[in-house]
């Protein structure tokens, strides 16, 4: 196959210059319901790319989120941006699967693996080629990530089970996470003052979905993320 695109390199490269922004292809989310069922994902990749993102998060989820992996495949080509598949990383079959599709990144969420299967499916995702962003809540789970080698992590502000947004967890959490790791804030960026705290507080990235695909002007809603 051909080489993935450098994922976690474009967001630390874009971090030097401002925050990076990830931005997602959503079309709809369970604890918030129907955001944008009926999107275009090669014109909304095309917005992102051109309000600034540095790279995309795609729900390839059917059930719950709407996605599918032909929208993976449609924004990929439309923007060229590096690709993150956003999807429930649960057997050694779904990091390979995301390497077939064509994603750069696979998502690893530490409260769904046991140390075994995040060790496991890290390296697996090292070996083919992709990067992992590895997804935490606490102190607990930084540990985890840091210790099968993380490199990318992101601090998920909601909840997995009441699906409430905590910010100041992350926070709390920008200020203990290894300077070599690059630092992803998701979920719950609602706008500029909010991408702003979060820069202040040690992270590189944020990850965005229903904020820029629900927006008027997608381009602009990026824009003022990136210029934070």
């Amino acid at each position: 196959m051909s080489p993935t695109r450098g994922f976690r390199s474009r967001v630390a490269t874009d971090a030097v210059s401002g925050l990076s922004v990830i931005t997602e292809i959503k079309r709809r989310s369970p604890s918030l319901g129907d955001l944008n069922v009926d999107l275009d994902p090669a014109q909304m990749a095309t917005s992102y790319l051109e309000g600034g993102a540095s790279c995309l998060s795609v729900l390839t989820d059917a059930e719950f989120f709407g996605g599918s992996i032909q929208d993976l495949q449609i924004a990929s080509v439309a923007s060229g941006l590096p690709v993150l598949r956003k999807d429930f990383t649960v057997s050694a079959l779904d990091v390979l699967d995301a390497r077939l599709m064509g994603a750069d990144c696979v998502l690893l969420i530490a409260a769904a693996l046991n140390d075994r299967e995040l060790a496991e499916f890290h390296e697996l995702a090292r070996a083919v080629g992709l990067d992992a962003l590895v997804e935490i809540h606490d102190e607990v789970e930084l540990e985890r990530a840091v210790e099968v080698g993380a490199v990318l992590i992101g601090v998920n502000q909601r909840d997995l089970v009441t699906f409430r947004v905590d910010h100041e967890r992350a926070l709390r959490m920008g200020s203990i996470m290894p300077d070599s790791v690059v630092r992803v804030a998701e979920s719950g960026v609602r706008g500029a003052p909010d991408a702003r705290s979060l820069r202040d507080a040690g992270f590189q990235a944020v990850l965005v979905g229903e904020s820029v695909v629900t927006a008027s002007d997608p381009r602009a809603a990026v824009r003022e993320l990136r210029c934070v």
